[in-house]
């Protein structure tokens, strides 16, 4: 039980690796047995080949080539057998070990073929060449045609075949020793030929080392970089000779004129073929067409003569042959890489952050010396004749790096996504990204904050059951938060029907009050979309007040050890409260602080003096009415909404204090009324802010009792003298309204001054609001 504990903590503490490393090894695989990188690889392979030390070029070995000055100086092609005859025989008479002939002389061509037939019979050191068009694979070179040898040498051993494997990308990097045929006859390859013929000069050889050299390893097909090759007959790849001189040329007419050595070609292989352009006898190779590389292409005698370099150099000069890893060693490797990369990438997913540039450069540096360890690797390897997985292993370092990095990047995704349950996405950033994020404690900074809350919400919910309470919260708070989110604002905690918004923390920004403003408007003009919502669910509707208060705070991860929480702490968070509590429904206020923030873009009704519990000092906030800018948001004006009432209606009040009504009843009357509030009359100074309770009765044309409650109200507008209307004395009776809905009449009163004010309705009674609506439609 220990160790399957203990096991199943190393496979979470190493999770990414153990995650990463499979899957990509296994898609690499995948990948390279299906072929797919094999292009890759095999571009590669030839780019390493140009990357190795030159070597010194092979002096076993003399190529007369037929070059564009020799077709001119002899005005014809193909030469005719008399010239090829003397060719050939001031070529012998220099008494090479090998003479390998790669010019087609199945037919007669112009005169002198009988000299020439004599002279193949008498030099068996002779080898001519033969391609055989039924035994080209469909990757084989080069042309469909036969190639048959001379007459006289077609049934002896002095003929090999010049047939080269082609891959798909047009270059040889493969040799054939020897072919078979559908008739089950085997011909050797005109390289093999050559060197056979050198080999037995050599003496010192024993013949178990020359058979072991003509007889490497086939090369199977899935080896090295190939999937699924045609590898048929005996092949190998050839380790090509990357010389600043390559081979030594001589040209064909400097050997018919004797300006060459007399000693030039003895003991040598002298291989004689094409290297015109135009006899377009040139083949792409890996030394050929790429960085490093200063030649186009290479002449097939030249590519046979690197044939017969590959062959001697490994049997005489231990030269090693290009050799590859079995499957499962190519696996391992692969796997080895994709570690590596993976491990690289895990273990900085908790590297400190402080030094930036310091951890960014540890972290280059790494990277570069990993790939720089598997390219150098690789090259190193084949300059000793092994072809190691280099696309393989690149892929599988990179791609193990990559998934361990996508596996961090969902799981923060995820947590972030968790959290943000409980979080802003601000903060679980900072939680996440930052070294700090989790630690306690804090920093002061300058934040603005909005406090916003349902007003006459705690009565509604005394009458409704909890489930229906929560109901309107989820509609309230879902759409409260998308408001917020909007204008980027972190929501620090829900306080039952009030939110607590920080602007500035954890990220400042220079437009924390302004965006703080924008977010309260839009929330103010999204609670229509709520009351709606709430219709539709058969709920009552609600109205918010918000208060926005700019200052210094701390802000940071508050609590213990065991449980914490990011929130800030000072004494404009009680003063934030404190405003929000002067509030109406559909009402900003904002301080003073936020105010000299914003007042170029904002538009007010006003602003009052406050004294607010904890503050030492009156101060001033500000009704927010419009904000300008790129935010361009305007609430509508409550005032706009005030209809004109046909008859005053008489009203009775009492002011509430700290939630205490006063036992001091006063008589007033409203004159204009709208669902939100209405302007009353009255003789009576209420300060602004105060709280109302509004005493209201309605009659009938018969003067029955038709409607009586009350509504309470909070003082928004100051009082002012009415000079307009002075009431001499008001007879009592029934006033008529148009609606035919009779007032409590107006006792006789003498003349005064009124003082009117707007008030704005805090709870409005059910019955009462449709009446209300009755009356302003």
């Amino acid at each position: 039980m220990a160790i399957a504990t203990q096991l199943k903590n190393i496979l979470w503490k190493w999770r990414g690796i153990a995650i990463a490393a499979p899957t990509i090894s296994l898609v690499v695989i995948g990948l390279r047995l299906i072929g797919a990188l094999e292009p890759l690889e095999l571009g590669l392979l030839d780019q390493f080949f140009r990357w190795r030390s030159p070597e010194p070029e092979d002096n076993r070995i003399v190529i007369i080539g037929i070059d564009e000055a020799d077709v001119r100086q002899y005005k014809k092609w193909p030469i005719d057998d008399a010239l090829l005859t003397k060719l050939l025989d001031k070529v012998r008479q220099q008494k090479p070990r090998a003479i390998g002939l790669d010019l087609a002389r199945d037919l007669p061509v112009g005169e002198g073929y009988s000299e020439l037939e004599k002279l193949f019979k008498t030099t068996p050191n002779l080898i001519v060449a033969t391609r055989k068009a039924d035994l080209v694979a469909t990757n084989f070179a080069i042309s469909s045609s036969n190639i048959n040898p001379p007459p006289a040498l077609a049934d002896t051993d002095q003929v090999g075949a010049i047939n080269l494997p082609v891959d798909a990308d047009g270059r040889i990097r493969r040799g054939l020793l020897a072919l078979r045929s559908p008739d089950g006859k085997t011909t050797l390859s005109f390289g093999l030929q050559l060197t056979s013929l050198y080999l037995d000069g050599e003496k010192t050889v024993a013949l178990e080392q020359i058979d072991q050299a003509l007889n490497p390893p086939r090369l199977r097909e899935n080896d090295g970089g190939y999937s699924h090759a045609d590898v048929g007959g005996h092949q190998f790849v050839i380790n090509y000779r990357r010389s600043l001189k390559g081979f030594r040329f001589v040209r064909m007419a400097d050997v018919l004129e004797d300006k060459i050595s007399p000693y030039l070609l003895r003991d040598r292989v002298v291989m004689i073929g094409t290297t015109a352009v135009s006899l377009r006898d040139l083949f792409f190779t890996p030394l050929d067409n790429g960085i490093g590389s200063t030649r186009l292409q290479t002449s097939g005698i030249e590519v046979h003569a690197q044939i017969v370099s590959h062959l001697l150099s490994s049997t005489l000069d231990g030269r090693p042959r290009i050799q590859t890893w079995d499957e499962y060693w190519e696996w391992l490797w692969i796997f080895g890489w994709a570690m590596a990369g993976s491990t690289l990438i895990w273990q900085w997913r908790n590297v400190s952050t402080k030094q930036k540039i310091w951890v960014l450069v540890e972290r280059s540096l790494s990277v570069v010396l990993l790939a720089g360890g598997l390219v150098s690797s690789c090259l190193i390897a084949l300059s000793y004749g092994w072809w190691l997985p280099f696309v393989p292993a690149t892929i599988a370092f990179f791609g193990g790096g990559a998934i361990v990095t996508g596996y961090l990047a969902i799981t923060a995704a995820q947590i972030r996504t968790y959290f943000s349950r409980y979080l802003t996405d601000a903060v679980v950033k900072s939680l996440l990204e930052t070294p700090e994020g989790l630690k306690l404690g804090g920093d002061r900074r300058k934040v603005t904050l909005l406090m916003c809350d349902l007003r006459g919400f705690s009565t509604i919910s005394e009458k409704m059951p909890p489930e229906k309470v929560v109901e309107i919260l989820n509609v309230f708070l879902g759409t409260m938060t998308e408001a917020i989110a909007t204008y980027q604002g972190t929501i620090d905690e829900f306080i039952g029907d009030a939110i607590l918004v920080l602007f500035g923390a954890p990220i400042h920004s220079e437009d924390d009050a302004a965006r703080a403003v924008a977010s309260a408007i839009a929330m103010q003009l999204a609670m229509q979309s709520v009351n709606e919502q709430l219709m539709q669910m058969e709920l009552p509707e609600i109205a918010m007040g918000i208060g926005i208060n700019t200052g210094e705070v701390v802000a940071g991860n508050i609590g213990s050890q065991s449980r914490a929480k990011y929130g800030v702490v000072g004494n404009h968070v009680n003063l934030t409260a404190r405003i929000e509590s002067y509030t109406v429904g559909g009402q900003i206020l904002i301080s003073e602080n936020t105010y000299k923030e914003v007042q170029e873009i904002v538009k007010t009704n006003g602003s009052i003096e406050v004294e607010p519990k904890g503050v030492s000092q009156p101060i001033f906030i500000y009704d927010i009415c419009e904000i300008e800018g790129i935010y361009n948001l305007k609430l509508p004006s409550i005032s706009d909404s005030l209809r004109v009432l046909p008859m005053p209606i008489p009203i009775t009040y009492r002011i509430l204090e700290e939630k205490h009504l006063g036992a001091e009843i006063f008589e007033g009357e409203l004159r204009r009324l709208s669902p939100y509030g209405a302007e009353i009359f009255s003789e009576q100074e209420v300060p602004v802010l105060t709280n109302l309770k509004l005493h209201l009765k309605v009659y009938d044309q018969n003067q029955q009792l038709e409607i009586e409650d009350e509504i309470y109200a909070k003082v928004l507008k100051p009082q002012q003298p009415h000079q307009a209307m002075l009431l001499d004395q008001v007879m009592s009776e029934n006033l008529i309204l148009e609606n035919k809905l009779t007032i409590a009449a107006i006792p006789k009163q003498r003349s005064r001054h009124i003082k009117q004010t707007y008030v704005h309705f805090t709870t409005v009674p059910s019955n009462l609001k449709a009446w209300i609506k009755s009356v302003t439609l």
